[in-house]
């Protein structure tokens, strides 16, 4: 008789749990102790979570079998690793058609439909009544489509999901669209175009494949980055269109300054009011999605493990409110 295996979620994991299951390989190195005996250092991770791996023994051509998107059945233990949970494997192997394994149990992905997301992100753009914002914003977004489609928001820490890239921009359109109820003075379509393109050259910037995972960024993405290319699109796009100067402009400014600071990749701050208001949307939602996933799964009444991309900080999940 098969042993059919239920799903276990990695956030589930406890010091000392024998762990057989299937994972998804997030990253794959093989590495060399001090003695000089070759190990490989492994992420698996499932839709719930990641955790850090080690094969110690490991068999001639394994490594090569292995790599960033394999889905792999595994036996280990979990253990304590300095403080940190740490599955030390004992076997490892790629799945096959017999293994029968459900995909949805291992691909983190934004709550919502990837076509539902894209849809209002085109609907607002299409519903601009500055012609020239509407056409390159709609431009824009129908050439990115296919990999707006699954392209996470980063290679890891917020956003860092299949669609997440879409998750992120959808709900900082959201904000934006409220924010501007309260500061009446700020052009909303301009703010709007802004969200909808300030990380669109992260399609260009990572090289993710079809579960929203990256392996590494692309030499365009090391040598140039998602804010400068990000520039240029709207540069380029808004000269084939003969879009307005000021229009790109302005665009391009919003783009270049939203990280604000020039130790986080933006070349100037932000200097209209629009270009500020998208840089706190920004940082409002990578914060939030942040805090949200340090605390989804904790005990109320306890503190987070230290959140590197909130700069080393803890968060509290109150036990009362």
């Amino acid at each position: 008789m098969d042993i059919v295996l239920k799903h276990r979620n990695v956030r589930d994991f406890q010091v000392k749990d024998d762990i057989l299951g299937f994972y998804m390989i997030r990253l794959c190195e093989a590495k060399i102790t001090v003695a000089g005996a070759k190990y490989l250092n492994i992420n698996l991770g499932d839709a719930t979570g990641e955790i850090n791996a080690k094969l110690w023994e490991v068999t001639p051509g394994l490594a090569e079998k292995l790599s960033v998107g394999t889905i792999v059945r595994v036996m280990g233990v979990v253990i304590d690793y300095q403080g940190t949970a740490q599955l030390k494997l004992e076997k490892i192997r790629t799945v096959n058609e017999e293994d029968n394994v459900d995909i949805s149990d291992l691909i983190p992905a934004a709550p919502f439909d990837p076509e539902e997301m894209f849809e209002y992100l085109y609907d607002t753009a299409n519903s601009f009544n500055n012609k020239d914002l509407k056409n390159i914003t709609v431009k824009i977004l129908s050439k990115y489509k296919t990999k707006l489609l699954y392209y996470p928001g980063a290679k890891r820490n917020h956003h860092s999901i299949k669609a997440g890239l879409l998750y992120h921009t959808a709900t900082m359109l959201k904000t934006a669209q409220k924010v501007c109820e309260v500061y009446e003075f700020l052009n909303k379509e301009l703010l709007y175009a802004g969200v909808i393109l300030h990380d669109i050259a992260k399609t260009d910037e990572m090289e993710s494949n079809e579960f929203g995972i990256v392996e590494q960024y692309s030499i365009e993405g090391n040598l140039i980055g998602h804010i400068v290319k990000g520039a240029i699109i709207i540069s380029k796009i808004g000269e084939e269109l003969n879009i307005d100067n000021e229009l790109i402009l302005l665009l391009s400014h919003m783009i270049i300054s939203h990280h604000n600071n020039p130790e986080y990749g933006s070349p100037k701050y932000p200097l209209t009011p629009e270009a500020e208001m998208l840089h706190h949307l920004d940082m409002i939602d990578a914060r939030m999605y942040d805090m949200q996933k340090a605390t989804e799964n904790m005990d109320c009444g306890a503190m987070s493990d230290k959140v590197w991309s909130l700069d080393g900080r803890q968060v509290y999940k109150s036990e009362k409110y």
